[in-house]
């Protein structure tokens, strides 16, 4: 009972107490604040949103205006105004959203209207086609074929005003019958569906002459502003070298006429680079509407300077151009179309998909020039911010230095001071030489290198078959040790340190300690591009200066890494800079760029995977994960992608060390070929496999002869079969090697031996992976006592063929201690038993301690 009571007691205590907040509560939503108030607390949410409890009380405190308002209402208040801060915000973004969407719906509606013109168009020719052919009349089918071919162009005299005007004329009339009609058969560009988020609308020719391509989206600029960028070409167009007006002339309703001389970058070493002479035709239609349209004019021999245009291949601009119509509300609707003949008979066979391809010329040129107005507009709204202390122009700036660096090297123009050094006889790699370019002549002459004489050059360019470019270059990008080398980027650092005591002739002996440390600086709004900053961490080897730093700094832009982009090439570009290197700071560029091919079909038993697979060995081709077999499928022909790669290093050189920095260039591009290659067969769906086919690959014929002479030279030597499951030859035998528990690892016959091949347990030992293998020594496995004790044992190899080492104690890469019960080595011998291939070591019972 009395429990009961003293229950009955806290139920009437809680209900008045819950009362009383109550009224405060409501008593608090009806407070009206005065204008000196709302200023006061204003005040403190611009520079805290969400003040803490005490922060509230402090502010009573200090603002006596607010004495007579409770912490509770104040909290309330500042809940209120987040919250319409926050509808605010929401309001804005989704009339933004709408903005779009009734812009987009206006593009999908002319097209829609465009494509039932098309459909209309191609019902009656249809219709006509069978009433001619039902009867069968020669007179009806020759009127049939007048109508249905186009009128030849009328001759015109490009030689005065009046001729260019008529030119111009008929530039417009088809330009805007390929941007808004049915003069062209576009298709959706694949991998790009419109919608809200995307960049706009983009469509490829799927049968035309030449090349083709067209983009519509809505950016939020005026339409001279657009007008004004898209004709600066050099500046979004990566490939564009040169662009320079030669003639320009009014042509009425306000419009001008101009003769433009343009030269475009090779993408590759394999191909000459393309020069365009064209008419540029700038007017306002009646709606408003501004137009830049433009064409080739007859003659190969046309233009400026014909000295300087030999070095190219004159391309055909068919009409082409901008349609950019005012918004509604603010901002332009931007039609882009570029129609090109690129004169694939030029390059060779193998690169020409690269030149008859819309999908190429899209993504480099119609879909660039779109997102880089749209990137324009909005850093111009302050929507894009980077915190880097840097402006979005500035870093602009530098990825296109960079970028067109690289291009220059690539391209190796005569005029520019390149000239082709001295070859040792191959032709693999490319040596230029380029002595106008000092650095010099760019940085403060009290505080730049006083020996420099140039910039070598070593390039070279392969095909790749099956390996994903995106994929490629995200792993060298995040891998940077696996195939550059610390020292040769110390040394191209060294140019740009403004302390002689950091520069070449005196470099101090560093190692890589293997990190790599990457500094966003800036993206393109669809992060298809990312400018960065990559910060090598080095260790100086010797005893003075322990506490300098021995770091490398490089700018780095890398882009095409996502592996839906279709026809978009992929690209790691580099030079090394100071620390806090200015904005004009000098940068010589290096890198990589891979261009996809379209694919093509293929003979299995003759295709060429790479210009240089012979120089793979087993540690490259391995591939056993076991894949289901779905059928008989004939794999002779099968579909494969294709790639070129090239691949570009600068070095500054003193002019009395020209030739020495030549050869190490060199073989540091030779070096670095090798290594891409290891990496991208790794990478590769198929291994060393020229087609993806439903039967399982283990490796190479490479891989199943190296894996034969390992078992047969164990059986000439120690009597006795490696594999208990008996297999001898095929893949079989390679997938017994590969599976086998014991690590089997193989070593070159070298002064410093190098591991060339491990199976997947001798991977497990060390590890590592088949990609870094070649990087590793035999003498890194063992301690000094290890290594002394192997040395004796080389010479018994040698000698009897083979030798039972004791159990011992090795190390993994990563520093682990490993310990084996016994190991065995022997000499590995090539099909004729006499010469020796390699060594090899299998290593019993091994465990970590």
């Amino acid at each position: 009972m009395a429990m009961a009571v003293e229950h009955q007691a806290s139920t009437k205590r809680s209900v008045v107490i819950t009362a009383s907040q109550n009224i405060k509560l409501d008593n608090g939503k009806y407070v009206r604040y005065t204008t000196e108030q709302v200023e006061a607390l204003e005040r403190v949410y611009a520079e805290c949103p969400k003040p803490s409890s005490l922060r509230r009380q402090q502010l009573i405190r200090e603002c006596p205006i607010l004495s007579n308002i409770e912490p509770k209402q104040i909290k309330v208040w500042f809940q209120n105004r987040r919250c319409r801060e926050k509808q605010r915000k929401e309001s804005s973004r989704l009339q933004t959203v709408n903005k779009k969407l009734s812009a987009m719906n206006k593009l999908l509606m002319e097209e829609n209207d465009r494509l039932q013109k098309q459909v209309s168009q191609l019902v009656c020719e249809n219709g006509y086609m069978r009433q001619q052919l039902h009867t069968g009349s020669a007179a009806t089918d020759a009127s049939c074929e007048s109508v249905l071919t186009t009128p030849q162009q009328s001759l015109r005299d490009a030689n005065n005003p009046a001729g260019l005007l008529s030119i111009a004329e008929e530039t417009l009339a088809e330009f805007l019958s390929k941007a808004t009609g049915t003069a062209v058969d576009w298709v959706q560009m694949p991998g790009m569906k419109p919608g809200p988020d995307s960049v706009g609308i983009f469509a490829i020719s799927q049968s035309c002459s030449g090349v083709a391509a067209r983009a519509c989206g809505l950016v939020s600029l005026e339409p001279t502003k657009i007008v004004e960028i898209l004709k600066d070409r050099p500046s979004w167009f990566r490939d564009c070298r040169n662009l320079e007006v030669f003639t320009m002339f009014p042509a009425g309703n306000g419009g001008t006429i101009e003769l433009v001389y343009t030269q475009i970058f090779a993408p590759t070493t394999l191909a000459p680079a393309r020069d365009f002479w064209t008419l540029r035709y700038t007017t306002t239609l009646e709606n408003g509407s501004l137009v830049v349209c433009e064409r080739s004019l007859s003659g190969s021999g046309a233009g400026p300077n014909p000295a300087a245009a030999s070095q190219f291949v004159r391309g055909e601009m068919l009409p082409s151009g901008y349609l950019i119509r005012p918004c509604e509300g603010g901002g332009s609707i931007v039609h882009i179309v570029d129609h090109l003949n690129l004169e694939a008979w030029s390059v060779p066979e193998v690169l020409r998909p690269l030149y008859e391809s819309s999908k190429v010329v899209a993504q480099k040129m119609t879909i660039a020039a779109l997102r880089y107005i749209r990137q324009i507009a909005q850093e111009s709204s302050g929507e894009v911010v980077y915190g880097v202390g840097r402006q979005p122009a500035v870093l602009r700036t530098l990825s296109q230095r960079l970028s067109r660096g690289f291009n220059d090297a690539v391209n190796g123009f005569s005029d520019d001071g390149w000239s082709l050094m001295n070859c040792d006889g191959a032709e693999d790699v490319i040596v230029a030489v380029n002595s106008t370019k000092n650095l010099n002549n760019s940085m403060n002459s009290s505080t730049s290198p006083p020996y420099l004489g140039g910039i070598i050059c070593a390039k070279a360019s392969m095909l790749f078959e099956n390996v994903p470019p995106g994929v490629l270059v995200r792993f060298l990008r995040e891998h940077r040790s696996e195939w550059a080398d610390f020292n040769v980027d110390a040394y191209s650092a060294a140019s740009v340190k403004a302390n002689p005591y950091n520069t070449y002739p005196g470099m101090r002996p560093t190692r890589f300690t293997g990190s790599q440390i990457i500094m966003p600086l800036g993206h393109t709004i669809e992060h298809e591009e990312m400018l960065e900053v990559v910060r090598l961490e080095g260790q100086a080897l010797g005893q003075e200066d322990p506490f300098m730093s021995r770091d490398i700094h490089l700018l780095q832009l890398c882009n095409g890494i996502d592996e839906n982009s279709v026809g978009a090439c992929s690209e790691l570009i580099f030079a090394p800079i100071d620390e806090m290197f200015p904005d004009d700071a000098p940068l010589i560029p290096s890198g990589f760029r891979i261009i996809p091919l379209d694919p093509k079909s293929v003979d299995a038993k003759n295709a060429l995977v790479t210009t240089h697979r012979t120089t793979l060995d087993l540690t490259s081709s391995l591939d056993v994960t076991p894949t289901p077999n779905h059928g008989s499928t004939d794999v002779s022909t099968c579909q494969t992608t294709r790639s070129v790669l090239t691949i570009t290093f600068q070095f500054p050189f003193e002019n009395s060390l020209a030739e020495s920095v030549a050869t190490m260039a060199r073989q540091y591009v030779r070096s670095v070929i090798n290594s891409v290659q290891r990496v991208a067969m790794a990478i590769s769906p198929s291994g060393l496999s020229p087609c993806v086919g439903p039967k399982p690959s283990p490796g190479s014929p490479e891989a199943l002869t190296l894996a034969q002479w390992i078992c047969q030279s164990y059986m000439y030597h120690l009597g006795a079969d490696l594999l208990s499951s008996g297999s001898v030859v095929g893949e079989s035998l390679l997938k017994d090697l590969w599976q086998h528990q014991d690590a089997i690892l193989c070593c070159s016959l070298k002064s410093q031996p190098v591991f060339i091949f491990a199976n997947q347990s001798g991977l497990d030992m060390l590890e590592t992976t088949l990609v870094s293998l070649q990087d590793i020594t035999l003498d890194k496995m063992f301690d000094d006592s290890g290594r002394k004790a192997l040395v004796p044992e080389f010479a018994k190899i040698m000698q009897q063929g083979y030798a039972h080492l004791p159990g011992g104690i090795c190390m993994s890469t990563m520093g682990r201690h490993v310990t084996y019960e016994q190991a065995v080595a022997w000499k590995v011998l090539a099909a004729d038993e006499s010469t020796v291939h390699c060594l090899a070591f299998s290593f019993v019972n091994w465990s970590f301690l």
